[in-house]
């Protein structure tokens, strides 16, 4: 959003980053292991390619590289004000702006508030009798300890999901016995992940056209999945063939391959990949716990089974609020709404942009705009385009504010949610973080990334209500 700002010529803007820098997720999870399940050169930004990633799946280090590159480039890092945590935001009817207030009692005045505050940002800590009563170490994966020497210990980990198959076999040679507590098996697929070749690096750099045709060949590639997982989700089972193909490759153990099947069609939860994280279930010192947790004491883990696991760290793989989307901090509307009680039946926008009552104020990342199968950066740079487009309009029409409908935004949920009922997400036989408590996914995008693309090319302004400023 900054580097687009600057390269749009508009300077007056200021990023509050609550950590110390830009990053996010990618400063924020620094676990053994972290890296990108997308490939790196449709990881990165159209208007900044790097023609020298050094794998095909960039590492979490490399990824936080790249992004603190392109802010120094365009000239992003003089608008953020690091450890700037904002803590409400309210809209001013009388004078059509935002109020926003920072944790350290700074107070900011803005014309336009974008909402980048990510939707994996919040993790998810199981609520689990005795958690608090473990006496060794207790860390989330998104809060991973390096400070932690885990080199001889009784590790437990608990979940198998993204990070977990990074964690685990990110820690398993360090450790004296691993744990790992499944409540369902994911499916999982072949990563192929390698670096780079010098060769490779140096045709994409100097070789005309190649980098480009490289990335528009993984985009299709990808965007090919979204056929199985919105139109045809049949095809998915038929898939299930080639996960199933992986786990008997690399495990020989058939109980643990009973254990490591899913009893769900592929695609109804995340699709993983993974070359490493079977053989380190296999290994000698490490055992898949498949019985509920029941509670935590003191020593270790209790399962249903009436097994008590003893530990001396607890890692909890156990991944975010998604979902359950909330404002991150009091955000009040139009005849002060709150955005909390606007989603408190579940999360809703117009495009994942925008919502009714709050004008001015957009998403990045907002409800219904993840995806199951490409890159969330294509999304971003579509919502962006959509947002530049947006403060254009305020600028060419000499407007104060401009707000969805609510009869559009209804429109665009009714049309996204009937869609989304035909999905391998509804459909898989499975609940997973994409849906609420109540079934209904407010996560995914149900189609092409090409047609959020068209969507959000620019703002339909007869959807909004706009408010000029006065003569």
């Amino acid at each position: 959003m900054g580097a687009q700002l600057e390269r749009a010529g508009v300077e007056d803007f200021l990023i509050l980053e609550r950590g110390d820098g830009l990053g996010g997720t990618w400063r924020v999870n620094t676990y053994p292991g972290a890296a990108c399940d997308v490939p790196s050169h449709l990881y990165s930004f159209s208007f900044a390619p790097k023609p020298d990633w050094s794998r095909r799946y960039a590492p979490q280090a490399e990824i936080l590289d790249y992004i603190e590159g392109c802010a120094e480039r365009f000239g992003v890092g003089p608008h953020v004000r690091a450890h700037t945590e904002v803590t409400d935001a309210a809209f001013d009817e009388a004078t059509g702006r935002w109020r926003v207030q920072t944790g350290d009692g700074r107070r900011f005045g803005a014309a336009v508030v974008v909402l980048a505050t990510g939707g994996l940002s919040r993790p998810r800590v199981p609520r689990i009798p005795g958690l608090d009563t473990f006496a060794g170490p207790v860390m989330h994966s998104a809060g991973w300890r390096h400070d932690l020497d885990l080199d001889g210990l009784r590790v437990g980990v608990v979940g198998t999901g993204a990070s977990a198959i990074q964690v685990v076999p990110g820690i398993v040679d360090r450790v004296g016995q691993l744990l790992v507590f499944q409540r369902t098996p994911p499916w999982i697929l072949p990563r192929g992940d390698r670096a780079f070749t010098a060769i490779e690096r140096a045709a994409l750099e100097r070789i005309l056209g190649l980098r480009w045709l490289y990335r528009q060949w993984i985009y299709w590639t990808t965007e090919l999945a979204a056929l199985a997982f919105v139109r045809f989700p049949g095809l998915l089972r038929w898939a299930g063939h080639w996960g199933t193909a992986h786990l008997h490759r690399q495990i020989e153990d058939p109980a643990l391959r009973r254990a490591l099947t899913p009893g769900y069609t592929m695609g109804c939860k995340r699709i993983l990949l993974s070359d490493d994280y079977y053989p380190a279930l296999a290994s000698e010192h490490t055992a898949l716990v498949t019985s509920p947790i029941e509670a935590i004491d003191v020593a270790g883990v209790c399962t249903a089974d009436g097994v008590h696991h003893p530990l001396d760290a607890l890692i909890l793989c156990t991944g975010f609020h998604a979902a359950e989307q909330m404002a991150p901090f009091p955000i009040r509307g139009r005849a002060g709404r709150s955005l909390s009680e606007v989603w408190a039946s579940g999360a809703s926008a117009y495009l994942g942009t925008a919502v009714h009552g709050f004008p001015n104020l957009f998403l990045l990342v907002g409800p219904n705009t993840g995806l199951g199968h490409s890159s969330m950066i294509f999304v971003i740079e579509s919502q962006v385009r959509f947002i530049l487009g947006a403060l254009d309009a305020l600028r060419r029409r000499d407007l104060v504010w401009m707000d969805v409908r609510s009869g559009a935004q209804e429109r665009f949920n009714r049309w996204l949610q009937r869609r989304m009922g035909r999905t391998v997400w509804q459909q898989g036989g499975c609940r997973s973080w994409y849906q609420t408590s109540d079934g209904r996914n407010t996560t995914l995008w149900p189609g092409f990334t090409f047609d959020f693309a068209r969507r959000t090319r620019r703002p339909r302004l007869a959807d909004f209500e706009l408010r000029a400023r006065s003569p």
